[in-house]
């Protein structure tokens, strides 16, 4: 797999080159969106890792043009801007994925390696984007959980972290997850806030997928069950 990195920062884009690199993974980093556009037009590539803060031609702009050309490379977006509407305009104007800054390089893989299962599977396997428990699914693309509450199917929008962390969640069903594991995938490593965030965010999601949904495990963390099993 041919991947492409965009990335202005060479601190980031050397963290990605080297951890692909030894994932197997062939890589080229450009510095711009002109640049970037160029390549990711090329036909070369399997994959463009973007983001969003380019010089001479942001990442929504590379997107737009490459979308417009009908260049059809999947596209994973990194930015570090966090706000729901930073992430709707990307997955609408047609990335496949979205990541934000700060971010552990396994949950950059664990994207790049979706991204590959499905180039090999075929292009546009929708099942790949759909991760599920129970009457609980996560549409991966549009970031759109859905379950039943109260006898009530609902469909709701995540912020960026809530959707991180409702992957993490899905990805491991019916694991305790502790809250430094919790900290590290959603947050990053480098995170230097609130020591009670990750009790925070479980908040949010229990208020808008169920509070039956994540149970909390005493003195080690929490786990995503399915309530109706």
């Amino acid at each position: 797999m041919r991947i492409l990195i965009a990335e202005d920062e060479a601190r980031i884009a050397r963290f990605m080159e080297r951890g692909l690199k030894a994932n197997g993974y062939a890589s080229t980093v450009v510095e711009d969106g002109i640049s970037a556009l160029d390549l990711a037009s090329s036909g070369d590539f399997d994959l463009l890792i973007l983001d969003v803060g380019l010089p001479r031609m942001d990442g929504f702009q590379v997107l737009r043009a490459l979308r417009a050309m009908d260049v059809q490379i999947p596209i994973l977006m990194v930015t570090a801007r966090t706000g729901v509407d930073d992430t709707v305009q990307g997955l609408e104007g047609g990335a496949n994925d979205y990541i934000a800054k700060p971010f552990r390089f396994e949950e950059l893989l664990a994207r790049v390696k979706l991204r590959a299962r499905e180039a090999s599977a075929g292009a546009g396997s929708v099942s790949a984007d759909v991760l599920e428990l129970g009457d609980l699914s996560l549409d991966l693309r549009s970031r759109i959980a859905t379950c039943t509450v109260d006898g009530e199917t609902r469909s709701v929008e995540l912020s960026s972290r809530e959707f991180t962390m409702a992957r993490v969640f899905l990805e491991n069903p019916s694991q305790v997850l502790t809250r430094d594991l919790l900290l590290s995938k959603v947050w990053g490593y480098d995170y230097d806030g609130a020591s009670n965030v990750v009790d925070v965010y479980v908040g949010y999601l229990r208020g808008k997928l169920g509070a039956a949904r994540l149970v909390t495990v005493r003195g080690a963390g929490y786990k995503l069950v399915d309530p109706t099993a």
